[in-house]
């Protein structure tokens, strides 16, 4: 936020409860009674002042920990990704890609991460390219859960080896967790949850090959705070309001753009 300048001048800003109104927070009068209880923060520094002043394209506003999206030009898309399918807007090899499932929206929209074109499931897609780069980038160990059919009947002992680690061509890697789903015969296979931050290509299945149980089939269900649901394969949906915020506020915090009130102090909120 920048300074206010001349008093002589005409106020900069949009008053923060018009801007929480237009986010879908709640009501005008609802948030300002939010502004009162101190429950709003803006880059970090609780706001209480109903005069408070606030720049939509610049400033971070969070109520009660979450981040409130300001900016309406950007989208936020989840998409149960089928197999077959390549994580691409355009495949120079015509293969199927993503483009048939964002038509819908005017934006243009590109995914975050990949998964195989033989793993399903949860897709992001978006046009907000920093909230891109926390998400797919493997240093800021955002994790996915993946269901992995595998052939064979996995032990306990499995389990506690692929969370203790193994290694593989490019290196030693372990399971955040690794749970057993279910383990039949040998001809039925067995269901493997794995939850990894990791970012390496074909991870869970180069992970499963080595502890001898092959993946059959794979389906991401869950990345970071998103979770597929009942979303029908092939099916794409906008997150919820929700969903919004709690993704926004993931990424904030680990690209450490949860400013404290120290950080932004020279340039704090407005009032009027």
């Amino acid at each position: 936020m920048s300074p206010s300048g001349n008093q002589d001048s005409a106020p900069e800003g949009v008053r923060l409860q018009k801007v929480l109104a237009a986010a879908g927070v709640a009501s005008r009068r609802v948030c300002e009674q939010l502004i009162v209880e101190g429950r709003i923060r803006v880059n970090g520094a609780v706001v209480t002042e109903l005069g408070t002043r606030i720049d939509p394209e610049s400033d971070l506003v969070d109520v009660d920990g979450v981040a409130v999206q300001l900016d309406g030009t950007k989208r936020y898309i989840i998409l149960n990704k089928p197999r077959g399918i390549v994580s691409t807007m355009k495949d120079e090899q015509g293969r199927p890609d993503l483009r048939r499932y964002t038509r819908e929206w005017p934006e243009r929209l590109f995914n975050v991460g990949r998964l195989d074109a033989d793993t399903s499931g949860l897709l992001v897609l978006t046009n907000d390219g920093d909230l891109a780069h926390v998400l797919s980038h493997p240093s800021f160990g955002v994790t996915k859960v993946y269901i992995a059919k595998v052939e064979g009947r996995v032990s306990a002992q499995t389990i506690a080896r692929l969370t203790a680690g193994v290694t593989l061509e490019d290196g030693p890697i372990a399971a955040d967790k690794a749970r057993l789903l279910s383990a039949s015969g040998e001809g039925a296979g067995s269901l493997v949850e794995l939850t990894l931050h990791s970012g390496r290509n074909r991870i869970v299945r180069r992970m499963m090959a080595e502890v001898g149980h092959p993946v059959v089939e794979l389906v991401r269900r869950q990345f970071g705070p998103l979770h597929l649901g009942t979303l029908p394969v092939g099916k794409a949906r906008e997150l919820t309001k929700l969903e919004r915020g709690a993704l926004l506020t993931l990424s904030r915090r680990d690209a450490g753009d949860d400013r404290s009130a120290g950080d932004e102090l020279s340039a704090g909120p407005r009032s009027q």
